[in-house]
């Protein structure tokens, strides 16, 4: 056998393989062969693997996924409070119950498939069943590339990382000012920045007025508000890296945004451009549903089912077809390059202020046509 590790027959006629790990602790085989040859074969290797530097040290393979993922998520820097959150409603409800008490070690991609499988036929979306593999096969990406305790990652299912969600009905710059006017006129600008200046729902609420320009011409997103259960709104970073930036507002709106500062909001540089009409709190997206009456306001004009995201969703289709590169286009929209893993590229600002001009145009086209057609269109024009 050589100068690695031994065999011995044990009392029961089976034999027995041990050896020195790397760290120089003495270890057994995790079973016994019914033959010798088979129990030097083993031996064999696994000499291979610790020369190759694959080998992992069995007892750390022993801990349980979910006791391994709740560390994980405590432990990962840089996670925004809601994403906190959903990682820990996904293992609690989808991860867990399955799989969490199996330990990583034993983990391989038959087991992954049949746990996916089933969350499916139990009528899991295929979103949430998406969501659930990601954080899996990220935790497990850990475990073998710092932690070193897996030599590879049993997530291989093709496919299983990627979400389908239904395609979001496009509004039209008429629909959005429709939408605009029929709503209380303290939330009017805030749809207008929502469409065309592509904001999410928390960055429109958490703006103040330190991050509008004199002039309205640029509003700065450095940060977006969070529902996080038990702790109620919180204030932290935009959703990605790319989220951070300032973007130029179209010239044509403006008007409406110096008009509503002018109105609602208080001198303090520190004020929030959006607060609720007697509190002076922040905007919170079920007071926000309530007091503008969003869901009556969108079907009295033949939009039911159209969300407040749909209006950012919007203003990305028009700037999209102002001619722009794809680096300008997501530096507007605040989108991280997945791929890339949150690394982006900035648009230079001749670039956004082109693509503000191009959508102000829509703006005084749409004001000089008296367009009021209503249902959304594929173009959205």
């Amino acid at each position: 056998m050589g100068t690695f590790g031994t065999v011995r027959r044990l009392p029961s006629k089976r034999w027995q393989a041990r050896y020195y790990g790397p760290d120089g602790i003495r270890r057994s085989a995790p079973n016994t062969f019914e033959r010798k040859t088979d129990a030097e074969r083993w031996l064999r290797m696994l000499e291979v693997q610790i020369l190759r530097g694959e080998w992992v040290d069995p007892d750390r393979m022993k801990v349980t996924l979910g006791d391994y993922a709740e560390r994980w998520i405590a432990e990962r820097p840089g996670l925004r409070p809601r994403t906190v959150e959903l990682y820990r409603w996904l293992l609690r409800k989808r991860i867990a119950p399955y799989i969490g008490g199996v330990p990583v070690g034993r983990l391989t991609p038959a087991l992954i498939r049949q746990w996916r499988a089933q969350l499916l036929n139990e009528g899991i979306s295929p979103s949430v069943a998406a969501k659930a593999y990601r954080l899996v096969r990220s935790v497990l990406n850990t475990a073998v590339h710092e932690d070193k305790i897996i030599s590879s990652n049993p997530c291989s299912v093709k496919g299983a990382d990627k979400e389908h969600p239904a395609e979001r009905p496009v509004l039209t710059v008429a629909q959005v000012f429709a939408i605009a006017d029929a709503l209380p006129r303290r939330f009017r600008a805030m749809v207008l920045l929502a469409a065309f200046a592509s904001l999410r729902f928390g960055e429109v609420t958490a703006l103040r007025r330190c991050d509008v320009a004199d002039d309205a011409s640029t509003v700065s997103v450095t940060r977006a508000f969070v529902e996080v259960p038990g702790r109620g709104l919180v204030a932290g970073p935009p959703k990605s890296r790319a989220g951070v930036r300032t973007v130029t507002i179209p010239a044509a709106i403006r008007a409406d945004l110096v008009d509503h500062i002018q109105r609602y909001v208080d001198p303090e540089p520190t004020a929030l451009l959006f607060t609720g009409e007697k509190s002076g709190n922040p905007v919170r997206r079920p007071n926000f549903n309530q007091r503008s009456r969003w869901g009556k306001v969108v079907a009295d004009l033949g939009l039911a089912g159209v969300r407040f995201h749909d209006l950012r969703h919007a203003g990305n289709i028009w700037a999209s077809k102002a001619g722009m590169s794809t680096k300008d286009l997501m530096a507007r929209m605040g989108h991280d390059d997945m791929r890339a893993a949150l690394i982006y590229q900035r648009a230079t600002s001749d670039a956004d202020a082109r693509i503000a001009d191009s959508l102000s145009k829509l703006v005084d086209e749409h004001r000089g046509r008296g367009h009021d057609r209503t249902r959304p269109t594929p173009e959205g024009t």
